[in-house]
């Protein structure tokens, strides 16, 4: 049987499959929007072979691929004689809710070229009978808003360490410019700094000499204790308020010795609270053939 852990989404057009595939995107998925049945097995098959970087995949496959969307029933069978395993997410809402949300959005529904929104409804709903028989898990979005889908979702199919939250640490040089996207930023321009010392002036942060010289100063390890502190103290609140992804920023001079030690240890504490997290180094590379008495790093 293939590890890949592959669920299909589909259901009712206006029951919330967009949020979903955005959700399970922010959960670490490979996602594909709109995939026809037909490509599904092939799907399945490219994400079995990409050595561990879609080890968890999502699709949406749903009416809008028109009369291709017959051989969802053929697609299954095809990944069941293929060894795949698979889930579906099927998402429903109720007529008046789907009419509703169609007429606030005042987007087409794909089965109504002639406006018969009602009658598209129920067109749809006759089509997916069989699929909905088969599905694994049923949603009833009527009475949720998107942060209560995705919060459902998140609860069913976030990994096994529970984070639904990505963070992305960046370490950068302020004569640089800061980074635009950050969401809190931080300034170690104040902490002991290698620069000065002429053996650590030309490595980085993420040397092992230049992080024992930055961590040996109380002034580093009482800075580090408060801000991990803080942030540890941040995570669940973000997660609660429904963000998906957060960047923090660190900065010193010129992003070469002090944010990239302490980008590195940040990232390392934030694993061990189970968080998904990419560390960025952005300005570690623009290394300066200045003097001590140019400027900083």
């Amino acid at each position: 049987m293939n590890s890949t852990q592959l669920v299909i989404i589909t259901g009712l057009s206006g029951a919330g499959k967009t949020e979903a595939i955005r959700c399970f995107e922010d959960l670490g998925y490979f996602c594909v929007d709109n995939l026809p049945p037909a490509l599904i097995p092939k799907f399945a098959e490219l994400c079995s072979h990409s050595e561990g970087k879609a080890s968890r995949a999502a699709l949406v496959s749903d009416v809008r691929g028109g009369r291709f969307f017959d051989s969802m029933q053929d697609a299954l069978l095809e990944l069941e004689r293929q060894g795949y395993s698979y889930e579906i997410l099927f998402l429903e809402a109720s007529d008046a809710t789907l009419v509703r949300r169609f007429k606030e959005t005042r987007r087409r529904h794909p089965l109504a070229p002639d406006g018969d929104l009602v009658g598209a409804i129920g067109e749809e709903r006759r089509r997916l009978e069989e699929i909905r028989g088969r599905a694994h898990r049923i949603i009833d979005t009527s009475n949720m808003t998107p942060r209560e889908l995705r919060r459902l979702i998140e609860g069913a199919y976030a990994d096994a360490s529970g984070a639904s939250l990505g963070v992305t640490i960046v370490s950068f040089g302020f004569k640089y410019g800061l980074p635009l996207d950050a969401d809190m930023l931080f300034d170690v321009r104040f902490l002991p700094n290698p620069h000065y010392v002429d053996k650590l002036r030309h490595l980085t942060g993420m040397d092992s000499a230049v992080a024992e010289y930055v961590f040996r100063w109380p002034v580093t390890q009482r800075y580090t204790e408060k801000l991990f502190d803080m942030i540890g103290f941040l995570m669940p609140q973000f997660v609660a308020e429904g963000k998906s992804h957060l960047v923090i920023a660190i900065g010193c001079t010129g992003g070469q010795h002090r944010s990239v030690a302490i980008g590195e240890k940040l990232g390392e504490y934030l694993r061990e609270l189970g968080y998904r997290v990419r560390v960025h180094h952005r300005d570690i590379h623009r290394v300066a053939d200045e003097s001590p008495s140019q400027a900083m790093t």
